[in-house]
């Protein structure tokens, strides 16, 4: 028969198994400093598609929409923020946070510029279009710097940011609390927003 492993040895093989199951990320302090909460992605990603791809505030605040006022705008931009924030607490896992972040900053990058660009209104009439009308931003457009420049600042530049930000990672039952406290907190905030914008109380 062969010698037992010694002492040393089961600890490496311990440590190793420590490391490769995942748990070390949680515990580590290191990462527990510097790493971002996944709510403040949520809510940073959120209140950027929400607030700064927000082309009617944009049009308020530069004098462009006299009709409409900044109440009215920033309760929009708010249902906005929280519709995101609740698909993005929906897919707050690990392995679907960025993706789901970085494609709703496309998204949202594309109907801002095409709104901008066509000079399309923002209201009710503005979700009767076809999506391809709002995702799909003409060639011509495109070739104006300011239309691609607005595309590069709304999409791409958070893009990376979102990419190379690390999150911490946390364990199974606090990512499944996060997640649904995430999701009602946007979903109570939507339908506030959304029953301030249907009463005309803004």
């Amino acid at each position: 028969m062969g010698r037992p492993p010694a002492r040393g040895q089961n600890r490496a093989m311990a440590l190793k198994l420590f490391r490769s199951t995942g748990y070390s990320s949680i515990l580590t302090p290191g990462e527990t400093r510097l790493a971002m909460h996944p709510g403040w992605m949520v809510l940073a990603v959120s209140l950027w598609i929400g607030f700064v791809a927000n082309v009617a505030l944009w049009r308020v605040l530069s004098g462009n929409d006299r009709a409409t006022s900044l109440a009215h705008v920033l309760v929009l931009g708010a249902a906005v923020a929280a519709a995101a924030a609740l698909i993005l607490s929906v897919l707050g896992w690990r392995r679907t946070m960025k993706p789901a972040a970085i494609l709703l900053l496309l998204l949202s990058a594309l109907v801002a510029c095409v709104v901008w660009s066509r000079a399309y209104p923002v209201d009710a009439t503005l979700l009767e279009r076809p999506p391809a009308s709002l995702l799909l931003p003409s060639w011509a457009s495109l070739l104006r710097w300011q239309v691609s420049g607005a595309l590069a600042g709304l999409a791409l530049v958070p893009a990376i940011w979102v990419w190379q930000k690390q999150v911490r990672r946390l364990a199974g039952g606090d990512q499944l609390r996060f997640n649904v406290a995430g999701a009602i907190a946007g979903a109570v905030l939507f339908g506030a927003a959304r029953w301030l914008l249907a009463k005309g109380i803004v």
